[in-house]
């Protein structure tokens, strides 16, 4: 495919793991740059609870091994994905995960329901509560000031988040955290109605 001038592909952990590094290292050869991954949470009882099927130890190993053949790395992870009864866990443990695989670059994606899904029935019964934008605001924060990824691009710029972050780690971290800072003090989050997938 002559006009084709990148390949990237997405990587679930289960998938990573089952290669050799000569595995990964021959891909990328062949012309593999870049490999997408799912974090959604550093915390091991919130990957339990959205049944993730990995645990953080398998998702950091899988990750490591991308940089270690080469190739870039970029890892998603999900605001609100602790409800308000685990949101410290979540971003602290979160930003512990993304220190440790250290990837190219760093997504942040904002909680919401698609589809008839289990935490959704749990919100509606109760079990579960979703953040509000200023405690998404103050969990991302609290992510931020525990996060120690040099030269990762970080970007919360998706459709469902309520506030634009745009920077590279560690450089602009008091930027972006000063910007949420901001937030919390003025307001200024993208309306619901905007939010979409």
């Amino acid at each position: 495919i002559p006009e084709c001038r990148r390949v990237t592909s997405y990587g679930s952990p289960k998938s990573i793991l089952t290669k050799s590094p000569e595995d990964l290292a021959l891909l990328h050869s062949l012309g593999l740059e870049m490999i997408y991954l799912g974090l959604e949470s550093g915390n091991e009882q919130v990957l339990k609870h959205i049944n993730k099927g990995v645990t953080v130890e398998d998702i950091v190993r899988a990750g490591q091994m991308v940089k270690d053949a080469g190739m870039k790395l970029s890892v998603t992870a999900i605001s609100g994905l602790g409800g308000t009864e685990m949101w410290k866990e979540h971003a602290i443990d979160t930003a512990k995960a993304f220190s440790r695989m250290k990837p190219d670059y760093i997504g942040l994606l904002t909680l919401m329901f698609e589809g008839d899904v289990p935490l959704r029935r749990e919100c509606e019964e109760g079990k579960f509560h979703l953040l509000t934008a200023p405690q998404v605001a103050k969990e991302t924060l609290l992510m931020l000031e525990h996060i120690d990824s040099e030269g990762s691009v970080f970007r919360s710029n998706h459709a469902s988040n309520y506030l634009t972050l745009k920077g590279t780690l560690n450089r602009d971290r008091e930027a972006m955290c000063e910007q949420i800072r901001t937030a919390l003090e003025r307001g200024g989050y993208k309306k619901e109605y905007f939010r979409a997938l």
